[in-house]
């Protein structure tokens, strides 16, 4: 086990070069970027989806234990976030930073890139410590390269409330990027709160070790709107061309429409994939 004691997690403006951004995320696995949503953004957010989450239940619908535990007793998680928020669709997965920080680090590499999954992730009083994870272990030959393996996840996870040390700030072990084991997720002793205020977002690679904290509060509920995105060779989490109604994903832009899988995806070396007779999703779908 890597036992070097972490690091805080070091701060940038939103509006740092793209270039800094990254290389504090190679060097620590994750940077905190400071106002990367306006308070007016963060509101007109929870009133989108305030209704749809008060309705949800929390706790795990999934049937195996592993999961349910990861999920969390009294946590929500509100999926299929593009159909729910008209801030979300065309303010924040649009965001030009989103994709700029998405071309940069997929592009070179990979050619393309898609949404894994974008939720709402609240932590309710009482919530113990997520178990902690790499988010790449989605798919697992990628643990077995550990740091020397391709960028195949991204994770943006934007506070929606202030995050603080006692209503469950993420947990994370800055330089876990570069442990040449990525089967040792470390310990709880190893790792920092992502202390933020709501609208700072945390940026961290899939190869960074990382949880959701415990929420140690009687009374306070933390929110967070998580999105990752992978290269367009590898499938996501979320099938949102059967969740998002084909008339709403219209009236979105080009590349908004990609990430959810409304366009083809053209992987470096591909003349393409999610075709339909070797020719551009787009065009069919706008044919039909």
């Amino acid at each position: 086990m890597n036992a070097t004691p972490a690091p805080g997690l070091r701060r940038v403006p939103s509006t740092a070069p793209i270039n800094d951004i990254l290389t504090v995320v190679n060097e620590d696995g994750g940077v905190i970027l400071e106002g990367l949503l306006t308070a007016d953004q963060v509101a007109r957010f929870n009133t989108d989806i305030d209704a749809d989450l008060a309705q949800l239940a929390p706790g795990s619908t999934h049937a195996d234990e592993i999961a349910k535990e990861f999920h969390g007793a009294n946590t929500k998680r509100l999926t299929n976030v593009i159909s729910r928020s008209k801030v979300y669709r065309e303010e924040i997965i649009d965001h030009d930073l989103v994709h700029s920080l998405c071309d940069a680090v997929f592009l070179e590499e990979s050619g393309t890139y898609w949404m894994t999954t974008s939720q709402v992730i609240e932590i309710g009083p009482g919530n113990k410590a997520q178990m902690l994870h790499r988010d790449l272990e989605n798919w697992f030959p990628f643990v077995g390269m550990g740091p020397a393996g391709p960028e195949v996840i991204v994770n943006f996870l934007i506070a929606l409330t202030d995050f603080t040390e006692e209503n469950g700030a993420t947990r994370v072990i800055p330089g876990s990027n570069h442990w040449p084991d990525f089967e040792d997720r470390g310990t709880p002793e190893q790792t920092v709160a992502a202390e933020m205020k709501a609208g700072d977002a945390l940026f961290f690679s899939g190869k960074t070790v990382h949880g959701g904290g415990a929420n140690q509060t009687s009374s306070e509920y933390r929110r967070a709107l998580g999105f990752a995105l992978n290269p367009g060779f590898l499938v996501g989490e979320e099938a949102y061309p059967f969740l998002v109604d084909r008339d709403l994903a219209a009236t979105l832009s080009p590349r908004v429409q990609q990430l959810i899988g409304f366009r083809s995806q053209y992987p470096k070396g591909s003349p393409g994939l999610w075709m339909v007779d070797y020719l551009e999703l787009a065009d069919y779908l706008a044919s039909h």
